[in-house]
């Protein structure tokens, strides 16, 4: 019975590692994710610089948080899409402007709830 607990906590460890290799192949190879961790680091600045409340915090790393990992999942749909079907295809077009589309929703309402946040603090 250990054995089969130790699997069990063998495989958690792996799949965080492998959540974290992903995570880093994100930061480090796509550039829609780097833009916007700069703007999640400049934000969480401007948060600390101008004392947002604790409601405003959430607010705002759960809107960063929803950018990044919708990000991260319309990478994903794209190089599936690109291993599956290499060469264009407007089904395959489609596919992923849907997904790119969702990072757009995604950060709307992101940059809305920021302005909410901070234009009082700043006018």
């Amino acid at each position: 019975m250990n054995n089969a607990k130790d699997s069990f906590i063998i495989n958690r460890i792996k799949a965080f590692r492998y959540a974290f290799k992903g995570a880093w192949l994100l930061i480090k190879k796509e550039p829609s994710i780097k833009v916007q961790m700069v703007c999640a680091v400049l934000v969480t600045i401007l948060g600390f610089v101008l004392d947002i409340s604790t409601t405003e915090w959430i607010l705002q790393l759960l809107s960063i948080g929803l950018v990044l990992s919708i990000e991260g999942l319309n990478t994903a749909v794209e190089k599936v899409a690109d291993f599956i079907h290499p060469e264009y295809h407007k089904k395959i077009g489609d596919i992923k402007d849907v997904a790119a589309g969702a990072v757009t929703f995604a950060a709307l309402i992101a940059a809305i709830i920021g302005l909410i946040i901070y234009i009082p603090k700043l006018f």
